[in-house]
This record gives structure tokens, C-alpha cells and sequence, in this order.
């Protein structure tokens, strides 16, 4: 690649997704301190943020067009992979949705993520002149279904929740006609009251029990959240310190390295460490919109802007399972909670939106 390419690399994106990735890692550490087995198991994940910082690279030297052009390929591999993990797919947590490789386990419907992003900005702009009417609107729904029954499936219906905002997202960007918004919304919400039966015993009791909580649990998702607000209120203006927070160290709070590290974060760097750790997401979020908005066409525009979606929608759900304002979800805090696939995807994510800006003008 031309030397003079990379002056267009955004090194304050760049910079602000390896910080907070490596404060999440510091976190995890703090979350686990003591704790022998998990300890063991999140060994690998600065594992992961290497490999990741490396494929990162390595889809930012490469012209973010050449993904358009293997669309279809992408698409059938996201499928088979996901199929892959139905048939021999390890279950843990009491879903199947890893895959042990021998030496690391993966979530291919992480990575998925990022490939549909690819495959629907992609379809989205080839198609962006033609009639945005039902038809339009039908074929792009029916490939994003074509992923998200699989994952749905395993079952894991955050992340698939994650893939059908990142295909609304592009719809929106694209100028969905405001009829046929109001059609969507009225068939969403006749979907998730005919879909709440189908759902998992320990999904439907996830709702219930944010709509209806019971006083005096002592176990379960009740406790868990309210344990996490403890967790936050304890933490004050500047918190405890790291590593001395006491629900965290104690283990009053479950799950802290994953669903929750927001709370832990909370209790021992207090309200002014935590928005400060908000305020560098958003700014992630912000570098994103910019490169879609000085992208050289359209599919760039669309792979920013829905990355940029993505990254606030889990954001936001994973913060407000932590203060009790959304039902427990299970998606994890972008760059920061416990996940090594989910890590990977998020910095693959930024790869993709690193080539958009190489392949652009300065940006603002």
C-alpha cells in the first residue's frame, strides 16, 4: 500500500479502542482477583486483543471494497459456520454456541456480526437507487433472517437482537419510507408478543422478573441487579480504588467480568472514573460517524454508520442492565467485558472502519 494511505489512518480511534480494551483487561483482573478457576480462563483474553490488533491491521491495509466483492462468499461462510455450531457446537451456560478449537474457544456468531455488516452495507448500496418499497425492504430482511434463525436457535437472542438493530440501522441510513416504519414497528410488536412463549424458560423469567421483581429473592437476576446498583452507589464520586471494591472482591456481585463490569468499574473508580470511561466509548462512537460521514461512497458510509450503531446499541443495553432500566440481557460492554470472540469483533470492527478512512480525505 502507498506510504502516503496511511496519513488518513485515525489514530485517535485506533488509540482510544486499545485503552479501553486494555483497561477492560485490567478490570477483568480485578473482577476475578482470587478466584483461581476463572482466573485461568481470562488468561487468554490479551491473547485475543493481540491477535485482534494484528487482523485489525491487516483489514485496514485492505481496500474495504474487496469485502463488497465477496459478499456472497462471506455470507454462505457466516451461514455454514453457524450451522456448524447447531451440529458440534460446545454448550455452556446452557447454550451452544462455542466452538473448541483445541487451544481457545470461539463464538463464530460474534465474527457473524461483523460479516453481516459487510454483507448488508453491501447489499444496501448496490440497491440504494432502486425503489425503497416492500420489496426492497423484504429482500434485505429475509438475508439478515437467513443468519439469525441460527443464532436464535443456539438459542442466543442478544445477538441476534445486536444483528437486527444493524440491519434497521442501514434501513434508517437509507431512507426507510416513514409507511413502511410504521409498518415494521406495528408487525415488531405483534412479533415479540406472539414470540414471548417461544422463548426460553430462563429468557421469559428474565423479563418477568425486570417487569415483576420480587422483594425478597436472594438468588437469580433480581439479586444480580441489585447487587449491581449497590455496587455503583457504593462507589461514590471517585470510588474505592482498584481492586478494593468491596462487592466486587467480596463477590456480592455475580458475573462481574462479563454482564456486569460496568458496576464493578463503577464501585472502584465512582461516577467521575466511569464517565470518563463512557465519554472515550462515545467518543469511539463519534470517530466512527465522522469516517462514514467523509467516506468516499456510500458502502464505506454504511459500514461506519452501522458499526457505529452496533457499538451504541450494546453499549447502552449492557449499561442499562447494570442500572436496572432493561431486562438482563447478556450482551457484554464493547472493548471492556470478558469475552475473547467478543473482543476480536469489536476490534475487527474497528479494522473495517480504519480502511474507510484510509481510503478517504482528511477527516474533521
Amino acid at each position: 500500500m502507498k506510504r502516503e494511505l496511511w496519513r488518513n489512518f485515525d489514530f485517535w480511534l485506533f488509540g482510544a479502542s486499545i485503552f479501553l480494551s486494555i483497561f477492560g483487561i485490567m478490570m477483568i483482573q480485578s473482577a476475578i482477583a482470587g478466584n483461581e478457576v476463572l482466573a485461568l480462563s481470562v488468561s487468554r483474553q490479551p491473547i485475543f486483543l493481540g491477535l485482534g490488533v494484528v487482523l485489525m491491521l491487516i483489514i485496514t491495509a485492505i481496500d474495504y471494497h474487496y469485502w463488497g466483492s465477496l459478499a456472497r462468499f462471506m455470507y454462505i461462510f457466516a451461514v455454514v459456520s453457524l450451522v456448524i455450531i447447531y451440529i458440534v457446537g460446545q454448550a455452556r451456560f446452557g447454550s451452544a454456541r462455542w466452538l473448541d478449537t483445541g487451544v481457545i474457544l470461539i463464538q463464530p456468531s460474534e465474527i457473524v456480526k461483523i460479516i453481516m455488516i459487510m454483507v448488508l452495507a453491501n447489499y444496501f448500496a448496490k440497491n440504494q437507487d432502486k425503489p425503497h418499497d416492500f420489496r426492497w425492504i423484504a429482500q434485505s430482511f429475509l438475508l439478515t433472517l437467513g443468519v439469525v434463525i441460527w443464532i436464535l436457535i443456539q438459542p442466543n437472542l442478544s445477538t441476534s437482537i445486536v444483528i437486527m438493530v444493524i440491519w434497521f440501522s442501514l434501513l434508517w441510513i437509507c431512507g426507510i419510507p416513514l409507511k413502511y416504519l410504521a409498518i415494521l414497528a406495528l408487525v415488531g410488536l405483534v412479533l415479540i408478543a406472539a414470540a414471548f412463549p417461544l422463548l426460553q424458560d430462563y429468557q421469559r423469567a428474565r423479563v418477568i422478573t425486570f417487569l415483576f421483581p420480587d422483594p425478597e429473592a436472594r438468588h437469580g437476576d433480581t439479586y444480580n441487579v441489585e447487587q449491581a446498583l449497590i455496587s455503583i452507589g457504593s462507589g461514590g464520586w471517585f470510588g474505592q480504588g482498584y481492586g478494593q471494591g468491596t462487592q466486587v472482591q467480596l463477590r456480592y456481585l455475580k458475573v462481574r467480568h462479563t454482564d456486569f463490569i460496568f458496576s464493578a468499574m463503577a464501585e472502584e473508580f465512582g461516577f467521575v472514573g466511569t464517565m470518563l470511561i463512557m465519554g472515550l466509548l462515545l467518543f469511539i462512537i463519534w470517530r466512527c460517524i465522522q469516517a462514514g460521514r467523509h467516506a468516499s461512497d456510500l458502502y464505506g458510509s454504511l459500514i461506519a454508520y452501522s458499526y457505529a450503531a452496533m457499538l451504541f446499541f450494546q453499549a447502552a443495553v449492557n449499561i442499562g442492565v447494570n442500572l436496572n432500566v432493561v431486562p438482563v440481557s447478556g450482551l457484554p460492554l464493547p472493548f471492556m467485558s470478558y469475552g475473547g470472540s467478543s473482543l476480536l469483533s469489536s476490534i475487527l470492527g474497528i479494522g473495517l472502519v480504519e480502511s474507510v478512512n484510509l481510503r478517504k480525505g482528511n477527516i474533521a
